[in-house]
């Protein structure tokens, strides 16, 4: 598998497990030490990874059969650094998600998530 696939799986996983509130997925797509920030509803929020993890979990999940909206729009990749630019929804509400990965025992993970709340 590419980097560029392996990332795309990364990707995917963080989507799927906001969609559908997937636990498991999220704590494999991201780093333990992951930092989650960005505006939202007129305050800056910085999470932890276990924290937005929560948030997601106390959300809910998307109804089964759902197909989670993700638009990729870049991939950067420099060796073992790589930046993604997805356009996605959660719970009603349209992000950009500025994702940082780094490969770290061969596995990619996101290590920092910078969202945009697009306005409604």
């Amino acid at each position: 598998m590419s980097d560029e696939q392996a990332i795309s799986a990364v990707v995917h996983l963080y989507v799927d497990g906001m969609a559908f509130a997937n636990e498991g997925a999220l704590r494999k797509a991201f780093h333990p030490d992951a930092a989650i920030i960005g505006n939202y509803q007129g305050a800056l929020e910085w999470m932890t990874r276990d924290g937005f993890i929560k948030a997601i979990l106390d959300t809910g999940a998307a109804p089964p059969g759902t197909q989670p909206e993700m638009d990729v729009q870049m991939i950067d990749i420099t060796g073992d650094a790589a930046t993604v630019k997805v356009i996605d929804s959660f719970a009603g509400e349209r992000f950009s998600d500025y994702l940082s990965l780094v490969k770290i025992d061969g596995r990619w993970l996101i290590v920092n998530k910078i969202y945009h709340l697009h306005a409604q």
